[in-house]
C-alpha cells in the first residue's frame, strides 16, 4: 500500500516519514542556497535549513507481504513536477498543516480533491504556534465535514502511527460508499 505525505514547505513531512519509518528513510534534502532564497518563502519557519527536492520515502511491514509504503512529497511549487508520478497508485493521502502558514496546504489539499484520492489533514502542532480546533481548521481549509483533521506531533511515532491508522480507515470507508453508490 502506498500512501502520500504532503503539505507546505516546512510543515514537516521529512519529520513524519522518518517518525514512523521502520527502515532508516531515504531523504532527498538539500540545503537551502542563496539562489533559491528569492522563492523559498522561509516566514515562519526561519530555521529552515534542508529542504525535499525530490521525495522522502519510508517503510512499514504491517505483515509478511504487506508493507506500506510511505512517499513524503517536496513542498515547493518547483518540485511539483513529481507529484503525479508519486500519486500513481496511492491509496491516500496525509495533508501535514502547520496553523503558522496554513495557506501553504490549499496547494495539497486542492491536488488530492481533484483526482479523487482520499486525504487527511493532519495539523503538526508545533512548539510556540497558535493552537486551533479541528473544526477551525476545517472551516479556514473549506474542508468537506468527511476529510479527517486530526491533531498530531510529527516526531511522534505514535501520533504518526494514528495519523496512518486513521487514513487508511478513511479511504476504506470512502471506498466502501463509492461501491454501493454503483
Amino acid at each position: 500500500m502506498k500512501i502520500l505525505v504532503a503539505g507546505g514547505f516546512g510543515a514537516g513531512k521529512t519529520t513524519l516519514v522518518g517518525s514512523v519509518s521502520e527502515i532508516r528513510p531515504l531523504r532527498t534534502e538539500e540545503e537551502l542556497s542563496e539562489l533559491g532564497r528569492p522563492v523559498d518563502d522561509t516566514a515562519g519557519v526561519e530555521a529552515k535549513r534542508t529542504t525535499t527536492v525530490a521525495m522522502d520515502f519510508g517503510r512499514i511491514d504491517l505483515r509478511p507481504g504487506l508493507a506500506l509504503y510511505l512517499f513524503g512529497t517536496p513542498g515547493q511549487d518547483r518540485f511539483w513536477f513529481v507529484w503525479d508520478e508519486l500519486a500513481r497508485g496511492a491509496l491516500g493521502a496525509v495533508v501535514l498543516a502547520d496553523t503558522r502558514r496554513l495557506a501553504d496546504c490549499f496547494p495539497s489539499v486542492d491536488f488530492f480533491e481533484q483526482r479523487g484520492i482520499p486525504f487527511l489533514v493532519a495539523v503538526n502542532c508545533f512548539e510556540g504556534s497558535e493552537l486551533f480546533s479541528p473544526e477551525e481548521v476545517r472551516d479556514a481549509l473549506d474542508l468537506d465535514p468527511d476529510i479527517p483533521v486530526l491533531l498530531c506531533d510529527a516526531r511522534l511515532r505514535e501520533d504518526g502511527k494514528e495519523l496512518l491508522v486513521a487514513l487508511v480507515e478513511h479511504a476504506a470507508a470512502r471506498r466502501g460508499t463509492r461501491r454501493t453508490g454503483v
